[in-house]
């Protein structure tokens, strides 16, 4: 059976599970694992820039014996135009193992989804981001060992892929999960989201709270995380409304002593100090936002065996 994973909830909690226990095993030791794809080859699209996600993957390849092609969408080649994204699909099947995309939009994911025939791991697009959600929960897991009873708040801009995939997330695990956001629909996750979330955790037994009260979101948490306030594609002229807006949920050390004494602090990066969180928290002693980084490594390694393998 053909496994991608275009957003997090494609997978069972079982299936989430596994993985990020086989990425906390390659993590102890990488050896065992040195030639786990040999003779396989990723090819990784990108319509936008990113490090941590084409270091991990590309060394994530090397690491497992295999190879990796990075392929920069662009002017010179956009994706769907010159030649349709059906056809592209259809052809790189033929080439490669295995497909990474970062792409401007849900509907090349599904598209690419449905034309592949080899698996897909969607590295971002505007609707979710699944590989970091994998080396985020591999985190919480490595902090906590267990996601049973944990209380889980993001606070900033929620009206995004990270929010997206991180509500999916908590609820696969059945975690309590609180998102603290402005009272505008520019900030604050759209109805589909929150509806299969909700199913989601009907089935887990998690927990969903949208408050836009900062105060109300961090009290009695566990994580807390943040993201950027300045997303790709969001113009320069907006900055002065958004700084105003996002201020009152600015990650502060005042907001975290709300929390529990053990909580941790988590951002995917890259972080801007006095925006999204203060300077004292990401560089203080409660931030694990560089441990979360290394873990996009191992949650990519464990991801693309675990695909190739489900798939064969």
């Amino acid at each position: 059976m053909l496994r991608h994973i275009t957003e997090i909830s494609d997978l069972s909690k079982e299936e989430f599970l596994e993985i990020i226990s086989l990425g906390l095993e390659m993590k102890a030791n990488p050896a065992a694992f040195k030639d786990a794809l040999a003779g396989k080859t990723l090819l990784a699209l990108f319509s936008k820039p990113s490090l941590r996600t084409r270091v991990s993957l590309e060394t994530a390849m090397t690491k497992l014996g295999g190879h990796c092609i990075y392929y920069q969408l662009g002017a010179g080649a956009p994706l769907g135009v010159k030649e349709s994204i059906e056809d592209t699909a259809k052809c790189v099947s033929r080439f490669v193992d295995i497909m990474s995309a970062r792409v401007q939009t849900r509907k090349m994911i599904t598209d690419l989804a449905a034309n592949l025939t080899i698996p897909l791991v969607n590295a971002l697009d505007d609707w979710a981001h699944p590989l970091q959600m994998l080396a985020d929960f591999m985190l919480i897991r490595e902090k906590f060992g267990t996601f049973e009873g944990l209380k889980f708040v993001y606070l900033g801009d929620s009206f995004n892929n990270v929010t997206y995939d991180l509500m999916r997330s908590c609820a696969l695990v059945g975690m309590d999960c609180a998102i603290g956001c402005p009272d505008d629909a520019q900030y604050t996750p759209p109805a589909e989201v929150i509806e299969s979330v909700n199913e989601l955790n009907k089935v887990s037994g998690g927990k969903l709270l949208i408050t836009h009260n900062a105060e109300e979101a961090v009290r009695g948490r566990h994580i807390i995380y943040a993201d950027s306030w300045f997303s790709y594609g969001i113009p320069l002229e907006e900055k002065e409304r958004r700084v105003e807006a996002l201020t009152p949920f600015r990650v502060t050390t005042k907001l975290m002593d709300l929390m529990e004494p053990n909580a941790i602090f988590m951002n995917c990066l890259p972080a801007m100090r006095g925006y999204e969180q203060d300077a004292d928290v990401i560089d203080g002693p409660r931030s694990v936002v560089f441990d979360e980084a290394e873990n996009r490594l191992w949650s990519a390694m464990a991801c693309l065996l675990w695909q190739i393998r489900s798939s064969a």
